[in-house]
Parts: structure tokens; C-alpha cells; sequence
């Protein structure tokens, strides 16, 4: 086969197959006289590989993941394989923590208007010791300003927001850094009605990137059977 036969399947230019090739994707390529590429079945489901791993894994672990098969270290490959689905884990057990937190909160706080407080008039109003606060903005869950002229810590209306959901999560026993994370998102949804949508669509793309991993994993199955039948040996 050459070149345009691997890529016509998969919507590609022949010269994309090339650069596929010459990056260590497919397997070890005779040529012709001529020095034209010849590909067989076993380059073409490389390539069905690679792309299905390139859709769960990204471009460089998938490359890094062929090249490992190709040199015989399946090894390397099973592991960056096994780091993937963990971190995916990871991910997924923090969506899961995140949406908890939003269940958890009694009500939203109430918008705060007025001057930005100082630290010791924003633990009076919730009753916890200024050096809570300062423990909170350690862990990333509060980033108050700094007056220009004196340094002092300054507490606008999304810092005072953001230390009572703190409050009212601590209370219900989360951990600093699970209070860190829901903040976190919420602050990339931009609010908590918009944090019930992100997390909605934060549970898509998890689901979305298991199925392209299991299909990833599916073809290189495929691949490593169908180069154990026409390998010798």
C-alpha cells in the first residue's frame, strides 16, 4: 500500500502518513528501488491505533506510546497507558468532590457590598480567628488584595463570598484542599448556578475521554494480535 491508501481511510494527506512514519507512529517501512514506501494491513492498523490513542491520550503521549511498541517495550507503553487512566481517576474523583461541596452548601451567600474589609473585621463577621484566614489564602481558598500603601490584606465582595462558602464548607467537614478545589471551580464557572452547568459538562468530557480511551486501548489490542500472526516465531 502506499501512503494515500493509510490516509484516504482516516480523511488524511499522504504526506501526513509520511510525517506519521517518520516520527516512530508506524512500524519499520521497506521501500521500493525507487525508494517509494510500502505499507501492509499491519502499518494501516498502526495507524487506526495512534489515532484512537491521540483521541484519549493527546498527540506526544500517543506518539511516545507507539514508539515504545514499535521498539519492543511494551512495558513503557502499559505504563504511560496505566498514568492516564489514573489521572483520569484523579480527575474524576475531584469532579465528584466538587459537586458534593455544591450539595452541601446550605444556601449562596448573600452578595457583599461595601469597602473591602481587613482581615480582622472579615473574621469578626465569621467568627473565626484572623489566623484562619490567613491559613485559607496559604491554601489558594482566599486571594485578598493588598492596600498599595500599606500592604494590609484588602477582602472585596468575591473574597468575603468565597470565605463564607469556606465556612460553610469547613463545617461540614471538608478538607482544606477539597474547600481549595471547589472554589477553584467555581471561580472558573463563574458562580454557582453556572458551577451546576460546568459540572454537567466537566461529567461529558470524563465520559467522553474513558470511551476514547478504552477505545484506544481496544485497537492497539488489535494491533499487537494482528502483529503476533504475521510475525515469525
Amino acid at each position: 500500500m502506499r501512503p494515500i491508501d493509510l490516509a484516504r481511510e482516516h480523511g488524511l494527506s499522504a504526506q501526513a502518513v509520511r510525517n506519521y512514519d517518520d516520527a516512530g507512529v508506524l512500524p519499520s517501512t521497506e521501500r521500493s528501488d525507487t525508494g517509494y514506501r510500502r505499507y501492509t494491513p499491519l502499518h494501516a492498523q498502526a495507524l487506526r491505533v495512534f489515532l484512537a490513542l491521540r483521541a484519549g491520550h493527546g498527540h506526544r503521549p500517543a506518539v511516545e506510546i507507539m514508539r515504545s511498541i514499535h521498539r519492543g517495550d511494551t512495558e513503557s507503553a502499559y505504563r504511560l497507558i496505566d498514568a492516564a487512566h489514573v489521572a483520569l481517576l484523579a480527575e474524576r474523583d475531584t469532579r465528584t468532590e466538587v459537586a458534593a461541596a455544591l450539595g452541601t452548601l446550605s444556601t449562596a451567600p448573600a452578595p457583599f457590598r461595601g469597602p473591602p474589609l481587613t482581615v480582622g473585621e472579615l473574621a469578626r463577621r465569621l467568627d473565626v480567628h484572623p489566623a484562619t484566614l490567613r491559613a485559607w489564602e496559604t491554601e489558594g481558598i482566599l486571594r485578598p488584595e493588598r492596600d498599595r500603601a500599606t500592604g494590609y490584606r484588602e477582602y472585596g465582595p468575591d473574597c468575603v463570598r468565597d470565605a463564607e462558602i469556606a465556612r460553610q464548607l469547613r463545617r461540614g467537614g471538608y478538607l482544606l484542599r477539597q474547600v481549595a478545589q471547589f472554589l477553584e471551580s467555581l471561580r472558573e464557572a463563574g458562580g454557582a448556578d453556572a458551577l451546576s452547568a460546568f459540572l454537567d459538562a466537566w461529567q461529558h468530557r470524563l465520559t467522553a475521554r474513558s470511551r476514547a480511551l478504552l477505545a484506544g486501548a481496544a485497537q492497539l489490542d488489535a494491533y499487537l494480535t494482528l502483529r503476533d500472526s504475521v510475525t515469525p516465531g
